[in-house]
Protein backbone atom coordinates (compact mmCIF):
# COMPACT_ATOMS: atom_id res chain seq x y z
CA UNK A 1 0.00 0.00 0.00
CA UNK A 2 0.97 3.50 -0.92
CA UNK A 3 2.49 5.50 2.05
CA UNK A 4 1.36 9.40 1.42
CA UNK A 5 4.81 10.78 1.02
CA UNK A 6 6.79 11.50 4.55
CA UNK A 7 7.62 14.75 5.14
CA UNK A 8 10.32 15.52 8.07
CA UNK A 9 8.89 17.05 11.06
CA UNK A 10 11.90 18.96 11.65
CA UNK A 11 11.28 20.67 7.92
CA UNK A 12 7.47 21.07 8.66
CA UNK A 13 5.72 24.43 9.15
CA UNK A 14 4.95 26.18 12.56
CA UNK A 15 1.36 26.03 11.50
CA UNK A 16 1.38 22.42 10.30
CA UNK A 17 3.47 21.28 13.53
CA UNK A 18 1.06 22.87 15.45
CA UNK A 19 -2.21 21.12 13.44
CA UNK A 20 -0.52 17.57 13.97
CA UNK A 21 -0.26 18.53 18.12
CA UNK A 22 -3.59 19.43 18.20
CA UNK A 23 -4.31 16.17 15.96
CA UNK A 24 -2.57 13.69 18.81
CA UNK A 25 -4.96 15.23 21.75
CA UNK A 26 -8.10 14.70 19.74
CA UNK A 27 -8.32 18.45 18.08
CA UNK A 28 -9.13 18.62 14.65
CA UNK A 29 -7.46 21.45 12.90
CA UNK A 30 -7.56 22.72 9.46
CA UNK A 31 -5.49 25.95 7.79
CA UNK A 32 -6.29 29.58 7.10
CA UNK A 33 -5.68 31.43 5.24
CA UNK A 34 -4.90 35.42 5.22
CA UNK A 35 -8.15 37.42 6.75
CA UNK A 36 -8.57 34.16 9.45
CA UNK A 37 -10.87 31.99 6.55
CA UNK A 38 -10.58 28.59 5.61
CA UNK A 39 -9.35 27.93 2.42
CA UNK A 40 -11.87 28.45 -0.76
CA UNK A 41 -12.97 25.00 -2.58
CA UNK A 42 -10.94 23.27 -5.47
CA UNK A 43 -13.04 24.07 -8.58
CA UNK A 44 -13.97 20.28 -8.70
CA UNK A 45 -16.11 21.00 -5.56
CA UNK A 46 -17.26 24.52 -6.26
CA UNK A 47 -21.04 25.21 -5.82
CA UNK A 48 -21.38 21.76 -4.17
CA UNK A 49 -20.57 20.16 -7.14
CA UNK A 50 -18.56 17.33 -5.65
CA UNK A 51 -21.49 16.86 -3.21
CA UNK A 52 -19.76 18.23 -0.29
CA UNK A 53 -18.44 16.35 2.40
CA UNK A 54 -20.10 13.85 5.00
CA UNK A 55 -21.84 15.74 7.85
CA UNK A 56 -22.12 18.70 6.51
CA UNK A 57 -25.78 20.38 5.69
CA UNK A 58 -25.52 18.66 2.34
CA UNK A 59 -23.98 15.70 3.14
CA UNK A 60 -22.34 13.53 0.39
CA UNK A 61 -19.77 11.60 -1.67
CA UNK A 62 -17.20 14.46 -1.28
CA UNK A 63 -13.71 12.34 -1.27
CA UNK A 64 -11.45 15.50 -2.18
CA UNK A 65 -8.25 15.27 -0.75
CA UNK A 66 -7.78 18.89 -0.53
CA UNK A 67 -8.61 21.02 2.50
CA UNK A 68 -11.91 21.96 1.06
CA UNK A 69 -15.09 22.80 2.45
CA UNK A 70 -14.09 24.66 5.36
CA UNK A 71 -14.46 23.31 8.93
CA UNK A 72 -15.98 19.78 7.21
CA UNK A 73 -12.39 19.19 6.38
CA UNK A 74 -10.72 19.71 9.78
CA UNK A 75 -9.25 15.82 10.86
CA UNK A 76 -7.24 14.64 13.45
CA UNK A 77 -5.66 11.94 10.75
CA UNK A 78 -1.89 13.15 10.37
CA UNK A 79 -1.67 11.35 7.14
CA UNK A 80 -4.20 13.65 5.39
CA UNK A 81 -2.50 16.60 7.25
CA UNK A 82 1.06 15.80 6.41
CA UNK A 83 -0.17 14.53 2.71
CA UNK A 84 0.78 16.41 -0.41
CA UNK A 85 -2.62 17.57 -0.99
CA UNK A 86 -2.37 19.86 1.47
CA UNK A 87 0.91 20.76 1.29
CA UNK A 88 0.22 23.56 -0.91
CA UNK A 89 -2.70 24.99 1.89
CA UNK A 90 0.26 25.02 5.08
CA UNK A 91 2.72 26.97 2.50
CA UNK A 92 -0.15 29.41 2.09
CA UNK A 93 -1.57 29.44 5.98
CA UNK A 94 -1.77 32.33 8.36
CA UNK A 95 -3.01 30.50 10.89
CA UNK A 96 -4.55 27.25 12.09
CA UNK A 97 -8.35 26.66 12.87
CA UNK A 98 -10.44 23.88 14.51
CA UNK A 99 -13.88 22.24 14.80
CA UNK A 100 -14.71 22.57 18.25
CA UNK A 101 -17.76 20.20 17.93
CA UNK A 102 -14.93 17.50 16.59
CA UNK A 103 -13.25 17.67 19.73
CA UNK A 104 -16.51 18.13 22.26
CA UNK A 105 -16.44 21.50 22.77
CA UNK A 106 -18.23 24.75 22.50
CA UNK A 107 -16.36 28.02 21.99
CA UNK A 108 -18.43 31.18 23.12
CA UNK A 109 -16.51 33.73 21.38
CA UNK A 110 -16.49 37.13 22.93
CA UNK A 111 -15.29 39.56 20.54
CA UNK A 112 -14.88 42.97 22.39
CA UNK A 113 -14.43 44.29 26.14
CA UNK A 114 -18.23 44.38 26.75
CA UNK A 115 -18.55 41.12 25.55
CA UNK A 116 -15.94 39.88 27.93
CA UNK A 117 -17.91 41.94 30.65
CA UNK A 118 -21.41 40.19 30.06
CA UNK A 119 -19.61 36.63 29.84
CA UNK A 120 -18.35 37.46 33.17
CA UNK A 121 -21.14 38.72 34.90
CA UNK A 122 -23.51 36.00 33.53
CA UNK A 123 -21.78 32.52 32.43
CA UNK A 124 -19.71 30.04 34.69
CA UNK A 125 -16.04 30.58 34.64
CA UNK A 126 -14.30 28.09 32.62
CA UNK A 127 -11.03 27.84 30.44
CA UNK A 128 -10.17 30.86 28.99
CA UNK A 129 -7.94 31.77 25.77
CA UNK A 130 -6.77 35.32 24.98
CA UNK A 131 -7.78 37.10 21.50
CA UNK A 132 -6.97 40.07 19.67
CA UNK A 133 -9.98 41.71 21.03
CA UNK A 134 -11.81 40.20 23.12
CA UNK A 135 -11.24 36.24 24.86
CA UNK A 136 -12.54 32.71 23.39
CA UNK A 137 -14.67 30.75 26.98
CA UNK A 138 -14.54 26.91 26.47
CA UNK A 139 -16.48 24.83 27.51
CA UNK A 140 -16.86 20.62 27.11
CA UNK A 141 -20.21 19.34 24.85
CA UNK A 142 -21.61 20.00 21.69
CA UNK A 143 -24.46 22.61 20.96
CA UNK A 144 -25.78 24.21 17.73
CA UNK A 145 -23.19 27.11 16.28
CA UNK A 146 -24.41 30.22 16.11
CA UNK A 147 -23.36 33.76 14.89
CA UNK A 148 -24.18 37.38 17.24
CA UNK A 149 -26.79 35.74 19.15
CA UNK A 150 -26.17 38.84 21.45
CA UNK A 151 -23.90 42.21 20.62
CA UNK A 152 -20.28 40.96 20.04
CA UNK A 153 -21.14 37.03 20.92
CA UNK A 154 -20.58 33.85 18.84
CA UNK A 155 -21.17 30.38 19.84
CA UNK A 156 -18.79 27.58 17.75
CA UNK A 157 -19.41 24.44 18.19
CA UNK A 158 -20.90 21.43 15.41
CA UNK A 159 -20.69 22.76 12.03
CA UNK A 160 -17.61 26.02 13.21
CA UNK A 161 -14.12 26.68 13.16
CA UNK A 162 -12.54 28.52 16.12
CA UNK A 163 -8.76 29.98 15.57
CA UNK A 164 -6.25 28.13 17.41
CA UNK A 165 -4.41 30.74 20.13
CA UNK A 166 -3.55 28.41 22.53
CA UNK A 167 -4.60 25.84 25.61
CA UNK A 168 -6.00 28.95 27.52
CA UNK A 169 -5.93 29.01 31.15
CA UNK A 170 -7.99 28.03 34.20
CA UNK A 171 -10.53 25.06 34.47
CA UNK A 172 -12.83 23.70 31.41
CA UNK A 173 -16.53 23.03 32.94
CA UNK A 174 -19.63 22.04 31.32
CA UNK A 175 -21.37 24.03 29.38
CA UNK A 176 -24.17 25.72 30.89
CA UNK A 177 -28.24 26.34 30.40
CA UNK A 178 -26.90 29.99 29.68
CA UNK A 179 -25.39 29.23 26.87
CA UNK A 180 -27.49 26.84 25.19
CA UNK A 181 -30.50 29.50 25.71
CA UNK A 182 -29.18 31.83 23.86
CA UNK A 183 -29.86 29.27 20.62
CA UNK A 184 -32.19 27.37 21.47
CA UNK A 185 -34.69 26.85 18.56
CA UNK A 186 -38.00 28.90 19.02
CA UNK A 187 -40.81 27.86 17.20
CA UNK A 188 -41.87 31.34 16.00
CA UNK A 189 -45.58 31.86 15.29
CA UNK A 190 -46.08 32.59 11.14
CA UNK A 191 -48.36 35.61 12.05
CA UNK A 192 -48.12 39.56 11.26
CA UNK A 193 -47.29 40.46 14.55
CA UNK A 194 -48.69 44.29 15.73
CA UNK A 195 -46.38 45.14 18.60
CA UNK A 196 -48.38 48.25 19.15
CA UNK A 197 -51.23 46.02 20.96
CA UNK A 198 -48.74 45.19 23.62
CA UNK A 199 -49.56 47.77 26.13
CA UNK A 200 -46.20 50.55 26.68
CA UNK A 201 -47.86 51.84 29.84
CA UNK A 202 -46.31 48.98 32.29
CA UNK A 203 -47.03 49.15 36.35
CA UNK A 204 -45.33 46.91 38.68
CA UNK A 205 -46.37 46.01 42.01
CA UNK A 206 -43.58 46.62 44.36
CA UNK A 207 -45.22 45.79 47.71
CA UNK A 208 -42.88 42.60 47.89
CA UNK A 209 -39.50 44.11 46.94
CA UNK A 210 -38.74 45.15 50.57
CA UNK A 211 -35.23 44.19 50.29
CA UNK A 212 -34.53 46.58 46.76
CA UNK A 213 -31.99 49.23 46.71
CA UNK A 214 -33.60 51.00 43.40
CA UNK A 215 -36.37 53.13 42.86
CA UNK A 216 -39.37 52.29 40.66
CA UNK A 217 -38.36 54.67 38.14
CA UNK A 218 -34.92 52.93 38.43
CA UNK A 219 -36.48 49.23 37.62
CA UNK A 220 -39.11 50.57 35.06
CA UNK A 221 -36.77 52.15 32.78
CA UNK A 222 -34.36 48.20 32.71
CA UNK A 223 -37.37 46.60 32.32
CA UNK A 224 -38.85 48.75 29.44
CA UNK A 225 -35.63 49.08 27.23
CA UNK A 226 -36.00 44.67 27.23
CA UNK A 227 -39.28 44.40 26.57
CA UNK A 228 -38.67 47.02 23.78
CA UNK A 229 -35.56 44.60 22.57
CA UNK A 230 -38.14 41.55 22.79
CA UNK A 231 -40.99 43.50 20.84
CA UNK A 232 -38.49 44.07 17.75
CA UNK A 233 -37.55 40.25 17.11
CA UNK A 234 -40.80 39.90 15.10
CA UNK A 235 -39.04 36.91 13.12
CA UNK A 236 -36.66 35.27 15.57
CA UNK A 237 -34.43 35.74 18.36
CA UNK A 238 -37.16 37.19 21.21
CA UNK A 239 -36.83 33.79 23.13
CA UNK A 240 -32.83 34.42 23.29
CA UNK A 241 -34.00 37.99 23.71
CA UNK A 242 -36.16 37.63 26.59
CA UNK A 243 -33.46 35.67 28.45
CA UNK A 244 -30.84 38.27 27.75
CA UNK A 245 -33.72 41.14 29.39
CA UNK A 246 -33.99 38.73 32.39
CA UNK A 247 -30.50 38.40 32.76
CA UNK A 248 -29.86 42.07 32.28
CA UNK A 249 -32.42 42.98 35.43
CA UNK A 250 -31.01 40.09 37.84
CA UNK A 251 -27.84 41.78 37.39
CA UNK A 252 -29.14 45.13 38.70
CA UNK A 253 -30.51 43.46 41.57
CA UNK A 254 -27.12 41.06 42.72
CA UNK A 255 -25.99 43.39 45.19
CA UNK A 256 -29.16 44.13 46.87
CA UNK A 257 -30.17 41.80 49.77
CA UNK A 258 -34.16 40.71 48.63
CA UNK A 259 -36.46 40.20 47.69
CA UNK A 260 -36.55 42.56 44.76
CA UNK A 261 -39.76 41.26 43.15
CA UNK A 262 -38.86 40.31 40.09
CA UNK A 263 -41.18 37.82 39.50
CA UNK A 264 -43.75 40.42 39.04
CA UNK A 265 -41.36 41.78 36.34
CA UNK A 266 -40.71 38.75 34.78
CA UNK A 267 -44.71 38.27 33.66
CA UNK A 268 -44.01 41.29 32.08
CA UNK A 269 -40.90 39.68 29.98
CA UNK A 270 -42.76 36.44 29.52
CA UNK A 271 -45.71 38.52 27.78
CA UNK A 272 -43.75 40.61 25.72
CA UNK A 273 -42.15 37.47 24.01
CA UNK A 274 -45.59 35.69 23.15
CA UNK A 275 -46.65 38.85 21.88
CA UNK A 276 -44.22 37.90 18.82
CA UNK A 277 -44.60 34.50 18.71
CA UNK A 278 -42.69 32.62 20.91
CA UNK A 279 -44.63 29.76 22.78
CA UNK A 280 -44.89 30.65 26.87
CA UNK A 281 -43.51 27.48 28.07
CA UNK A 282 -40.66 28.32 26.27
CA UNK A 283 -40.70 31.96 27.01
CA UNK A 284 -41.27 31.17 30.99
CA UNK A 285 -38.18 28.82 30.83
CA UNK A 286 -36.40 31.67 29.21
CA UNK A 287 -37.01 33.99 31.71
CA UNK A 288 -36.49 31.80 34.89
CA UNK A 289 -32.97 30.80 33.78
CA UNK A 290 -32.20 34.73 33.26
CA UNK A 291 -33.54 35.57 36.09
CA UNK A 292 -31.25 33.37 38.02
CA UNK A 293 -28.75 33.36 35.76
CA UNK A 294 -26.52 36.18 38.19
CA UNK A 295 -28.84 36.24 41.54
CA UNK A 296 -29.23 32.43 41.83
CA UNK A 297 -32.90 32.80 42.71
CA UNK A 298 -35.91 34.16 40.85
CA UNK A 299 -37.61 36.07 43.73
Amino acid sequence: MTQPTDIRRAHLGEHLRTALSLATRGVPPLPLRAGKRPFGNCPECAGSACGDRPHMKAAGPCQCPRPCHAWAAATTDPSVLSSPAWAAAWRQAAAVAYNPGGAGLTVVDLDDADAVAWARRTLPPTRTVRTTRGQHWIYSRTMQSANQVRPGVDIKSRMSYARWLGPGTGTMTELPGAVLALVETEETTPREVVVSSVSTHITVDRTGSTGCRHTEQYVLTGLMRGLEKIRARTTSGAGSQAYGAASFLAAQHADCPGPCGLDALSEHIVAAAVSVGVPEPYAQRAVTRGLSSRTGRAA
